[in-house]
């Protein structure tokens, strides 16, 4: 079997990010990727819904999968087709979690 894939809450591939440098990934920051000064939040709403609120370990066993979050947070310099084919490949990896 090969290494295991390090996966977000929210479905992004820790590996593949391109601010991995910078973060370490959100169990490391404890959702607090350095984005959310951007935004005006203390910590990323997508892993306080999952971890503080609802207390799963990753989007994929919420009912609510792809809520308002996922789209209200996304990148900005990512254009609406690109932003619809990340968003399908997390819900898919998110699904996958919960088998």
């Amino acid at each position: 079997m090969g290494p295991e894939i390090r996966t977000a809450v929210c479905g992004v591939i820790c590996g593949e990010c391109e601010y991995r440098q910078e973060c370490g990934g959100c169990d490391h920051v404890q959702g607090r990727p350095f984005w959310t000064a951007f935004v005006g939040a203390e910590i990323c709403p997508v892993y306080a819904c999952c971890i503080r609120e609802r207390h799963f370990t990753h989007c994929g066993e919420c009912p609510d999968l792809l809520c308002e979050r996922f789209t209200r947070y996304r990148n900005p310099d990512v254009g609406e087709e690109e932003a619809r084919v990340r968003l399908a490949m997390k819900k898919a990896r998110l699904l996958a979690r919960r088998e």
